[in-house]
């Protein structure tokens, strides 16, 4: 992470634009503070790209647009990686923010840089328009920086996922679990899963009715859990029926992370500040567990 960071730093300095890919589900929480630290040392502008808008909540995506575009040297936009034709809008977007950098003697330099499984790699392959990024959906595909020549005019910088070492905020760290920008290997998918529930009980409740037909009266999030579990057969063999709580977490997991539970934002600028507003409100004492921690990512 730490050669990571260095590194990043290193290339900033000969990059025009950094364009920021953020999950569209978790856009505040998916943003690496040390992204905004080293391309503020630098004075770079910054496009913010809200990837996988199809599958966030249309509604919060635009709150979080204008949001972005209230900040200084910051424009945002919200697309699909998948899609060439949202794919294709940017290197003009981009270009607004450096204006000065448009010949052939001065081409764009766009540094593209996120946290791990936001879809860098996807991106980066639709701008070349074809495969030179390998592209999975687990953090941490893209090992290494690559620069490639677009046109005269554009040339594009690749960078591996980013994160920070650790998480100030538990929900932060339940959010990117949630979207799989955390491996597998630094959470449990019960917590991940209860967190999940608690959200989708307090947003999005029809959600969870049309998917599962729960019947969510009384039902508190690790309930919905269970309840998962008992709509799909996820049953403990030899338990007497007893239900499989790893089994149905990840089955919601699942079902949010491909869209099978409809279009979901896990937070929005309000949410966000009200969170910020309880965390800051906290004694220390009264603390929360800790939040996954990072440490396995670069």
């Amino acid at each position: 992470m730490t050669a990571a960071r260095k590194k990043a730093a290193e290339t900033l300095a000969d990059a025009d634009v950094v364009i920021e890919m953020l999950d569209a589900r978790v856009p505040e929480a998916g943003s690496n503070p040390m992204i905004h630290e080293l391309r503020a040392h630098r004075q770079r502008p910054c496009l913010k790209v809200l990837n996988k808008t199809d599958l966030a909540d249309p509604a919060a995506t635009a709150a979080w647009i204008a949001y972005f575009e209230n900040r200084p040297g910051v424009k945002a936009v919200a697309l699909s990686a998948k899609k060439a034709s949202d794919v294709a809008k940017l290197p003009a977007l981009a270009q607004k923010l450096a204006p000065h950098r448009d010949d052939n003697f001065k081409p764009l330099r766009l540094m593209i840089m996120g946290i791990p499984n936001v879809g860098k790699s996807t991106l980066m392959n639709a701008l070349v328009k074809k495969k030179v990024a390998r592209v999975g959906d687990e953090p941490a595909v893209t090992k290494s920086q690559q620069r490639i020549l677009l046109t005269p005019r554009l040339t594009l910088i690749d960078t591996p996922g980013l994160m920070w070492p650790k998480i100030e905020h538990d929900a932060d760290g339940y959010m990117l679990a949630a979207c799989h920008a955390i491996g597998r290997n630094a959470v449990i998918d019960e917590a991940v899963a209860e967190f999940l529930a608690g959200i989708l009980l307090a947003r999005y409740p029809q959600n969870l009715i049309e998917r599962y037909q729960l019947k969510l009266d009384g039902l508190d999030p690790i309930g919905v859990v269970e309840a998962v579990a008992k709509k799909r057969g996820c049953l403990r063999q030899g338990r007497g029926g007893e239900p499989d709580l790893e089994k149905a977490a990840n089955l919601l997991l699942t079902d949010f992370r491909s869209g099978a539970l409809g279009r979901i934002s896990l937070e929005t600028p309000a949410t966000r500040a009200a969170m910020l507003l309880a965390a800051r409100a906290k004694p220390w004492s009264q603390a929360e567990a800790p939040a996954p921690e990072t440490n396995d990512q670069s």
